[in-house]
């Protein structure tokens, strides 16, 4: 019994005493290795069937090179990221007041359940026609289009997070006579905070897809109006060099800010040994 305590025990020290350095690197490294994996994977699929509608990775690098030289992608990948934070504050904001008053509010919560229930099943393509049959081909149209998509998710998730709220906190609050801005500030906001992170992260998933869509159909810059605009000569190596290219900006995103900006926000809790 006493040998293997020690050992176990070796073993911990022995884990804990891993480079904090090592440690971090390993995940990037296997991501690094997966995606070169992905990469010799397509390279090998395109030699076997060599065709123009599906470019070998080289020729899109030389595609992606051409465009960002030329500024075009650039400007059009700033457009995108532009309709996406847009839509992303505005749909975070109205979704999460709407969903925490339905959470706290049951009367307001089976009132309003219908029209949440028809939003969330509402196509967003209808949406973004009406959208623009409305209030025309503006920027205003398009992001509030993105925005009433994602609207309904963000409220059903925090209405959950709201309905979920410990009464003991409340009345702890009751007790030291928090005001307002405290009680939201140093009970509400804390134990909503992981479901906001939830909405927050398949908020931005969710709504840099649609706008692509919304680029397409009315907007003359973007990702989307590239993709379409290739899409018309049948340019498929342009089409993944500017979908690949949104798609490593966004994960750059998740891995730069959104990550640490949760790790910060739950900086509070306990770790496991």
């Amino acid at each position: 019994m006493t040998a293997g305590f020690g050992s176990e025990n070796g073993a911990s020290a022995r884990r804990r005493t891993v480079p904090h350095g090592i440690g971090t690197a390993l995940p990037a490294a296997t991501a690094l290795a997966s995606l070169l994996g992905l990469c010799l994977l397509w390279s090998l699929a395109a030699e076997i069937w060599p065709s123009r509608a599906f470019p070998p990775p080289l020729e899109v690098w030389r595609v992606f090179v051409r465009e960002a030289v030329s500024g075009d992608l650039g400007y059009h990948l700033a457009m995108t990221l532009w309709r996406v934070a847009a839509a992303y504050v505005v749909a975070m904001v109205i979704g999460s007041v709407i969903g925490v008053l339905l959470g706290t509010h049951r009367r307001a919560d089976s009132f309003f359940n219908p029209w949440l229930v028809l939003f969330l099943n509402l196509p967003a393509l209808v949406v973004i026609v009406l959208a623009y049959i409305w209030f025309g081909l503006t920027e205003a149209a398009a992001i509030g289009a993105v925005a009433i998509n994602k609207i309904p998710n963000v409220v059903v998730t925090m209405r959950e997070g709201a309905r979920a709220l410990d009464p003991r906190f409340a009345e702890m609050a009751t007790v030291y006579r928090l005001g307002r801005l405290d009680r939201i500030r140093h009970v509400l906001m804390p134990q909503l905070q992981p479901y906001f992170a939830a909405a927050s992260r398949s908020g931005i998933a969710l709504i840099w897809k649609i706008v692509l869509v919304v680029e397409l159909l009315g907007r003359s810059s973007g990702v989307g109006f590239q993709i379409y605009l290739y899409f018309q000569i049948f340019d498929v190596a342009a089409i993944l060099a500017y979908t690949l290219a949104f798609v490593a900006i966004m994960l750059l995103i998740e891995l730069l800010l959104v990550q640490p900006l949760e790790r910060h926000a739950t900086r509070w809790r306990r770790r496991p040994a």
